[in-house]
């Protein structure tokens, strides 16, 4: 059975979905025939490389909130990503264009790396002082080296825009056809679909469901879930 994720870098919730799909997939009896696919999806596409902005800044001027509530909301943030065993920065993160990640990304994917890679990536970004933004391709060469991929073959890679370019393209295209216009979303054998980030018990009923090989993709009784969307992420409150 295929699991395909779409997530974006940038997206907190993604960060935390991975851990709650993570924790059902342990668990679940069929796990070593279940193959992860990590699929690209833009929160911000028009957003020009070098162009970089602290998250609070972001967050007050798309929500409309003030920069404190805005803080009270990652303050949140980081206590939901601490229940699932993960280190979040509350403060200090900035935010970016993350085109480049995702076209690295696919080529760890070729290179049998891409969770590797993907899990770095957030590491970096949500858990760690340094800025996965501000320093330019050198930062992003040296955490795809972290990942096991080579350097030069990967200094390759980011010199050509082009590279890998019309991938992460085709994955959004996929993304609107299948309905997601937020993120993460989990799609399930292209049976079943999942978005947000779900408690560990949906995606245990997820698995389940789809690995009975039962109808077309279909939307699991779920209820709400926070996500990321063109219009940002949502902010929890305490």
């Amino acid at each position: 059975m295929r699991v395909e994720i779409w997530s974006d870098i940038a997206c907190p919730w993604c960060y935390v979905g991975k851990a709650r799909f993570e924790r059902a997939l342990a668990a679940f009896p069929h796990r070593e025939q279940v193959e992860v696919v990590h699929r690209s999806f833009e929160l911000d596409p028009g957003r020009a490389k070098g162009d970089v902005q602290p998250v609070l800044a972001m967050l007050s001027k798309k929500y409309g909130m003030s920069e404190a509530q805005a803080q009270a909301g990652e303050e949140n943030l980081g206590k939901q990503a601490a229940a699932e065993g993960l280190e979040y920065s509350t403060r200090g993160r900035d935010t970016g264009n993350t085109f480049d990640m995702h076209r690295m990304l696919h080529f760890a994917k070729e290179q049998g790396r891409q969770d590797e890679l993907i899990q770095i990536l957030y590491r970096a970004n949500f858990a760690e002082e340094r800025s996965l933004f501000g320093e330019g391709d050198e930062r992003l060469l040296a955490l795809a080296v972290e990942a096991g991929l080579d350097a030069d073959a990967a200094r390759t890679v980011l010199a050509d825009p082009a590279a890998y370019a019309d991938e992460v393209r085709a994955d959004e295209r996929e993304a609107a056809q299948l309905g997601a216009n937020g993120v993460p979303f989990f799609v399930l054998d292209r049976k079943y679909g999942v978005s947000g980030a779900q408690p560990a018990e949906v995606f245990t009923q997820a698995l389940t469901q789809a690995w009975g090989g039962r109808s077309p993709l279909k939307l699991v009784d779920q209820g709400d879930a926070e996500a990321c969307g063109p219009d940002g992420c949502a902010v929890p409150q305490a």
